[in-house]
């Protein structure tokens, strides 16, 4: 597929990093009509983390609204900082691979940096995907941390959704914003204080079925599926498309 120069920042959240030397998957695409066959949505996470701090645990909700099995999912975690100074070894994430009841493996994810100053993180360390049967939900738990070198600082945090396909891929889901800030390690507080409530995050972005009404050969497609890119390892990029002929 021919790369074009747009710009990731056209669409954050779609930018992913799968890389090539993972297992290939020849999953059939789950995708029905013109809208995003999976619904993503991050819950239950906290508005504040602590530079140097612990784990904090949040949920990424990935509901098929299909009547299709959607095989090879990856979830991409997409984090942009108000002062672009967030470095890649700075964030700690990880997932948990479990399908069918209880938490699974934990994977780590690895941050890469864009022309645009954003973070780009796959859920893929050579783990073939998630697997979500028609009309269901499945819940990812996610874990996040920041080093005691990150300053404080305002996040927005978004999940894209590909579905790989060999070396190419679909996007196939888009959350919406999670925004939460960076502080100094604090003291614990002491008995008895109030929790920040849990952050519940938008199903989509406004714009995310307009653009996947879009087929790929629309400029309008192009600037979206460049946007939705895949950075194989050694720098080689690969597109995450949207199907042809959706309108």
């Amino acid at each position: 597929m021919r790369l074009l120069p747009t710009p990731v920042s056209l669409c954050l959240a779609a930018a992913a990093l799968l890389p090539t030397a993972s297992p290939a998957s020849a999953a059939p695409t789950c995708s029905e009509g013109p809208r995003f066959p999976l619904t993503t949505r991050i819950h239950d996470a906290p508005d504040r983390y602590e530079s140097g701090g612990g784990y904090r645990t949040w949920y990424l909700d990935l509901t098929n609204t299909t009547t299709r099995t959607c095989t090879a999912i990856h979830p991409v975690v997409v984090l942009v900082d108000g002062k672009r100074a967030l470095k890649p070894a700075q964030p700690r994430l990880e997932f948990y691979d479990g399908q069918g009841g209880g938490d699974g493996r934990a994977h780590p994810v690895r941050f890469q940096p864009t022309d645009e100053a954003e973070l780009v993180g796959p859920f893929d360390d050579g783990f073939p995907g998630f697997t979500v049967g028609p009309g269901a939900t499945l819940t990812v738990k996610v874990r996040l941390a920041f080093t005691p070198d990150a300053v404080p600082n305002e996040i927005t945090a978004n999940a894209a959704v590909v579905q790989r396909h060999d070396a190419d891929g679909d996007w196939v889901g888009q959350s919406g914003d999670y925004r939460f800030t960076i502080g100094d390690e604090q003291p614990a507080a002491p008995p008895g204080t109030g929790t920040t409530p849990p952050h519940r995050g938008h199903d989509t972005l406004p714009f995310a079925d307009e653009l996947a009404r879009t087929g790929i050969d629309t400029p309008r497609a192009a600037l979206a599926a460049t946007a939705a890119v895949l950075l194989a390892t050694g720098g080689a990029l690969l597109l995450a498309r949207r199907s042809r002929g959706r309108r």
